[in-house]
């Protein structure tokens, strides 16, 4: 098997990453001062990267694969093979937005209100290409961090990338538009993605990921009931596909078991009792692939 260079996001996402990784089965450790974790795996080399280069260090064949956000291709212009996306972020599963934003007391209500205005962001590219598409011309500095303090005094706007809105809200700021949605991919090197070994452990990534993703809002109910009352109990169980139904050694009583959403679970439980089931169990689940 060849070596796969993997690049993973440091900074904010790399806790969620490294989870989401030990649900795949990839248990990844790194010091505080390090940027290259171990993994149980001996056929992949993991560098913790600022997920702002990684796209373009794939693409340079630098690395053979990695995780970054859509924003980060998208902002380089990378020229890479994205294989799977991957819905999380640091801290929900939701997508995360480049946003405009401006002081809540600012005349600034549209895109068009941008002319000739000052504004700051990291995603300096991305916030061009946007203002281009809208006819408008304004001045965009990059910004270093701590973006959403510099308006209104040193800026009248920024583009700032946002999970909640809650750091914007905290800063007296209002969004306006949105510039780009954007997810989690994976991501590989063409000659990578070119090459049989390299693919075929890229696509085992993809594959546990997004089954680790898949498991992570679902469980299993394993319960026991008389023949009689599977008919009312199916009705109350919505099983990812159809419940396995076993017989046990008493022909008169099977074994159901189902995947459903973890969600409701409070609500069907005392329904399946109600129905007949009995001995109740549910087991947390690492992976679901369909």
């Amino acid at each position: 098997m060849s070596l796969i260079k993997l690049g993973l996001p440091k900074g904010s996402l790399q806790d969620s990453t490294f989870a989401l990784m030990r649900k795949a089965g990839w248990t990844f450790r790194v010091g505080s001062r390090s940027y290259v974790p171990s993994v149980n795996d001996p056929d992949i080399a993991a560098r913790l990267i600022r997920p702002q280069e990684i796209a373009r260090y794939v693409e340079l064949g630098l690395l053979d694969a990695g995780l970054t956000g859509y924003d980060w291709i998208y902002e380089n212009g990378a020229d890479v093979v994205e294989i799977a996306e991957l819905c999380y972020s640091k801290a929900t599963s939701n997508p995360v937005r480049w946003v405009v934003a401006v002081p809540n007391d600012s005349p600034i209500q549209s895109v068009k209100d941008l002319q000739d205005k000052r504004i700051a962001t990291e995603a300096v590219g991305l916030t061009t290409r946007y203002l281009a598409d809208h006819g408008v011309t304004a001045n965009i500095e990059f910004s270093w961090g701590a973006t959403e303090v510099k308006a209104p005094e040193l800026v009248d706007a920024i583009v700032e990338l946002t999970e909640t809105g809650s750091s914007l809200r905290a800063n007296q700021l209002r969004i306006i538009d949105t510039v780009l949605t954007s997810t989690t991919r994976l991501i590989a090197n063409k000659e990578a993605w070119a090459d049989t070994a390299k693919r075929t452990k890229i696509e085992q990534l993809a594959l546990l990921l997004q089954g680790a993703l898949n498991a992570g809002n679902k469980v299993v109910l394993k319960l026991n009931a008389r023949k009689g009352d599977m008919a009312a109990i199916s009705e109350v169980l919505p099983a990812l596909h159809a419940p396995t139904i076993n017989t046990l050694s008493d022909p008169s009583w099977v074994a159901i078991e189902a995947v459903v959403e973890e969600t409701i679970v409070r609500e069907i439980i005392p329904a399946l009792k109600a129905a007949g089931a009995s001995g109740i169990i549910e087991l947390a689940l690492n992976k679901v692939v369909p």
